[in-house]
């Protein structure tokens, strides 16, 4: 079986190692020209630990987490408002069973366990022409290739879905914010402590990441949808800029500090709905076929836990595994992406994600 996966990001590593294990030929495209780096704490909980189990990755890991201490509310002038040394916004219950741990760190432990897997940096797909037996597909750099199936694990705006199911504004449903996300030296001398801040529709949360050397800065503001560039990062730069730098406390050097930042992203808080996720010979996984949003805190778990479940179907049987990928999978999504929207302005309820988190039998 030759499959092509569209996404290095959580789903894309994941799909290619259990495909890969069940025997099949597997290539990852990706258009960036290598790994990208940076990117917020994430929280892998539930289902999405066993799966790290069975890949064997389970105890590295829970190595690489945070091993954050507590967490901090300031007000403009940088008095405490509120101080937690049990949870914390971007993980949670400190003392929980979950696993926090910032995102380049975690792709780059699922890379490693993809040995055999051929990836193809610098490219896209340009086009999908599929027939009864296979999918041809033409890249941007004009090479041809035939594959068994293609899957998109391309993201919150992926290229796959455009191509296969038509423009995103029929599948994206905007949840009222967008957020930006970018490293930058220690300069608070924080120790494994994230710090928070909000006045009005913006706000800004700052922690650690490497060993207390940078700072993981997640700044955003609500809005209703913007129309701007996706590849303009200078445009959405001006976008935070605009919103959060009336905003006080450390703000000034927050913003200089994005301006320089070689990891900038920037994305609006939205989900992904669609009836199907496959089309013939091609399925979407992860953000591409059902965003959560960072709002639910858990698109890492669903992206992981939802390859998983791709794979197991299509490796032990491919006539009608998309379908049998959706039955096991719907309810599993419907839980974690009510998540987002429990609560509007703060967290879901630990119940709530406890619920959501481990809503899948794995057996």
């Amino acid at each position: 079986m030759r499959v092509l996966i569209s996404g290095v990001g959580v789903g894309g590593p994941v799909l290619a190692y259990w495909l890969r294990e069940r025997g099949a030929d597997v290539t990852v495209v990706e258009r960036a020209p290598a790994v990208r780096r940076g990117g917020q704490a994430i929280d892998v909980r539930g289902a999405a630990l066993v799966v790290a189990e069975r890949m064997g990755l389970l105890e590295r890991i829970r190595a690489a987490r945070t091993q954050m201490l507590g967490m901090s509310v300031v007000d403009g002038d940088g008095a405490e408002l509120f101080r937690s040394t049990e949870e914390t916004v971007s993980g949670g219950r400190l003392d929980s069973d979950d696993v926090e741990l910032m995102r380049d760190d975690l792709i780059g432990l699922l890379l490693s366990a993809t040995e055999g897997v051929r990836y193809r940096y610098a490219d896209s797909i340009a086009a999908l022409t599929q027939d009864a037996d296979g999918v041809d597909v033409t890249f941007d750099s004009g090479d041809r290739a035939r594959y068994d199936y293609v899957i998109g694990a391309d993201g919150l705006h992926s290229n796959v879905r455009n191509l296969v199911f038509g423009p995103e504004r029929q599948f994206l449903r905007h949840l009222g914010m967008y957020l930006a996300i970018y490293s930058a030296p220690n300069f608070l001398g924080l120790d494994r402590w994230q710090v928070w801040h909000r006045d009005g529709s913006a706000g800004y949360g700052v922690y650690t990441a490497r060993d207390n050397t940078e700072l993981r800065i997640n700044a955003g503001f609500e809005s209703e949808p913007i129309d701007y560039d996706y590849r303009d990062l200078d445009q959405q730069r001006g976008l935070i800029e605009r919103h959060c730098s009336g905003l006080r406390w450390e703000t000034p050097k927050l913003m200089e500090a994005m301006w320089r930042a070689e990891d900038f992203y920037f994305d609006a808080m939205a989900q992904v709905h669609l009836d199907r996720w496959s089309r013939g010979r091609v399925a979407l996984v992860g953000d591409a076929g059902y965003c959560a949003s960072p709002l639910s805190g858990q698109g890492t778990s669903l992206a992981m836990v939802g390859a998983y479940v791709l794979a197991t179907e299509l490796g032990e049987e491919p006539s009608g595994a998309f379908e049998r990928y959706e039955e096991r999978l719907r309810p599993f999504v419907a839980l974690n992406q009510a998540l987002a929207t429990e609560n509007p302005g703060g967290p879901a309820s630990d119940e709530s994600v406890r619920r959501a988190a481990d809503g899948i039998d794995l057996t």
